[in-house]
């Protein structure tokens, strides 16, 4: 049997060529969207044609400011309605279930309406940020190359995330945690087959921006210096309230979306009751409306008072909690940033005025919450550190961004049983991945694990004597299949039971007329893992082990107990606890 497991094979080649040239396509598209949000935020506040990515803060609306998002609900809900109700939401729990049960294959439609109907969502005052839309639309790309060309269902979902991290990577400057966030919530795994073509994708969507926009980071703040000891307690301390406040947001949210599934009219107006919070929010803060980047760069760059952040805070947490759940089209990750950056700002400020021993830069409280906010609620633990990182360009901020994100998934991880990624589709039944480990099996041989108690046949053994001892009760002939060897005990091929008391076949006949085709073998050097998929693929439950020298000489079989059984040394290993101040010595072998 020839090795199936390389580190990497020469189609990774065509497709870290498609990765990259999906990722200029969709650095575009994103450079679109954005205009695009731009051109409605214009249009809807201040009547000017404009692409220009402007605040709907500084309107002049008044109270007419309340209509602005009802009236972007009521197209969303439309287009939900009549286009695709995929668009509803922030579209990485959709596109994380596309990959989970549909082989990554988005409906090609997805492509145009997710990036419209989230800029006719943001850009009406929808409380949102960009990433979220063009993530999905960046992944609606690259399920739809994949669907165009022949390509296997893994490397469909290569594309797909190539697609989410290029346009994150786009939006921010962020390759590397888009690359992160693509591992963390999309691949399900760390390969160099799908991380190499990851990988080129976010770096040549990054390029296109840095060609287009600059290489400027996405929230400037001033430069920071290195974290005292009690400083950086200070901040794992705000770790700890930030996983906690990130709990109670996802249900907060999860909560308000089961009211509005209570209410007796279509999901379709569910958009536009959520616009009536959004904009009465908006009319007393007007900030809260629209994506918010530059409330993000205003709250870590420290010019922003205790006041304007508590209420940037809860007013923000109030408006996209409510037009999240309604079911609008946008992302989570700025308003995540936003809250959590100004409750950073907060804490940070308190520090200062009462526990100044502390010597807690508010600055960098409000950096560590922003990030440790996302890390609790979306469990992307080192995309949360390494996004907080590039999108500042501040080195001394990763220690403390490191230990707090590190507390607050500890405390996520033991308050709430889902994210805010995965509670939505956890809810329709789909099993989601939470962890990512290596496969126990690769890490054990076919020769540790297979039987050596080989009973086999003779090709030359006549039918009629072979089938009288297998009614005997001996233990040897209650096996399903036997190895066949032939002269010089070489192996000819394997008979089961089944094969054996096969009613044409006559008594008179031998072994060796069964054998039907050459023997399914394995070495005793493979790993379990290819053994188990040599077994699928060819539809039986046990191979002949053979020695690596010639191949030929049988010594042992696997079956699938086998691979069962290796099991119990990882369950061992996990659950069992024990105190071993040394190793045991090994005890030498008797010659």
């Amino acid at each position: 049997m020839p090795r199936h497991f390389r580190p990497l094979e020469r189609r990774v080649l065509w497709i870290a060529a498609l990765a990259m040239a999906l990722g200029s396509l969709v650095a575009l598209v994103a450079r679109a969207l954005t205009g695009l949000i731009g051109l409605v935020t214009n249009l809807a506040f201040y009547g000017r044609l404009s692409t220009e990515f402007s605040s709907p803060a500084y309107n002049h609306l008044g109270l007419w400011v309340i209509g602005v998002p009802v009236l972007g609900g009521l197209i969303v809900g439309a287009m939900a309605r009549w286009g695709s109700r995929a668009i509803r939401g922030h579209g990485i729990p959709e596109a994380m279930e596309q990959v989970l049960l549909n082989e990554s294959r988005i409906p090609p439609r997805i492509t145009w309406l997710k990036p419209v109907s989230s800029a006719i969502a943001i850009g009406t005052g929808g409380p949102f940020g960009a990433e979220g839309p063009i993530i999905a639309t960046g992944g609606a790309l690259g399920s739809l190359l994949g669907q165009l060309l022949h390509v296997t269902a893994d490397e469909r979902k290569t594309l797909l995330a190539a697609g989410a991290a290029a346009g994150m990577a786009a939006v921010f400057s962020a390759p590397i945690s888009s690359v992160l966030l693509a591992l963390e919530l999309l691949l399900f795994e760390r390969r160099a087959r799908s991380l190499i073509p990851v990988a080129l994708a976010a770096s040549v969507g990054t390029g296109v921006r840095y060609l287009l926009e600059g290489n400027a980071p996405m929230f400037p703040m001033p430069d920071i210096a290195t974290p005292t000891f009690s400083a950086l307690a200070a901040y794992m301390a705000m770790g700890v309230i930030a996983g906690a406040a990130s709990v109670g947001i996802t249900k907060l949210t999860y909560a308000i979306e089961d009211g509005f599934e209570k209410l007796p009219i279509h999901w379709m107006w569910w958009p536009a009751i959520g616009g009536v919070a959004v904009g009465v929010v908006g009319y007393f803060m007007p900030a809260t409306l629209g994506v918010g980047y530059t409330n993000i760069a205003a709250v870590i760059g420290g010019q922003i008072g205790l006041a304007g952040m508590l209420a940037l805070c809860l007013m923000k947490l109030l408006s996209w909690s409510i037009a999240l759940g309604s079911g609008t089209s946008g992302g989570t990750l700025a308003p995540l940033f936003t809250i959590g950056g100004a409750m950073g700002g907060v804490l940070g400020l308190v520090c200062v005025a009462w526990l100044p021993w502390l010597q807690v830069d508010a600055r960098v409280a409000a950096l560590v919450c922003m990030a440790a906010i996302f890390a609790g609620a979306s469990r992307a633990f080192l995309t949360s550190v390494v996004f907080a990182f590039e999108t500042t360009q501040q080195p001394h901020g990763l220690v403390p961004l490191l230990g707090a994100c590190a507390m607050a998934y500890l405390v996520s991880g033991l308050l709430m049983r889902n994210t805010i990624m995965t509670e939505k589709i956890a809810r329709r039944g789909v099993l989601v991945p939470s962890e990512y480990a290596a496969d126990h099996l690769e890490r054990i041989t076919v020769g540790e694990a297979c039987s050596r108690q080989v009973v086999s046949l003779h090709a030359t053994q006549p039918l009629s004597e072979v089938r009288a001892w297998l009614t005997t009760q001996q233990a040897a002939a209650k096996h399903q299949g036997f190895p066949v060897l032939g002269d010089d005990d070489r192996l000819l091929g394997v008979v089961t039971r089944r094969d054996l008391f096969d009613a044409s076949t006559p008594d008179d006949a031998t072994v060796h007329s069964l054998l039907r085709r050459a023997p399914l073998v394995v070495r005793e050097d493979h790993s379990l893992r290819e053994a188990a998929d040599h077994m699928v693929e060819a539809d039986v439950g046990r191979l002949v082990v053979v020695s690596g020298s010639d191949g030929q000489q049988v010594v042992g079989i696997v079956t699938r107990g086998d691979l069962l059984a290796a099991h119990a040394r990882r369950l061992r290993e996990a659950r069992e606890a024990g105190r071993h101040l040394w190793p045991k010595a090994k005890q030498p072998v008797a010659s």
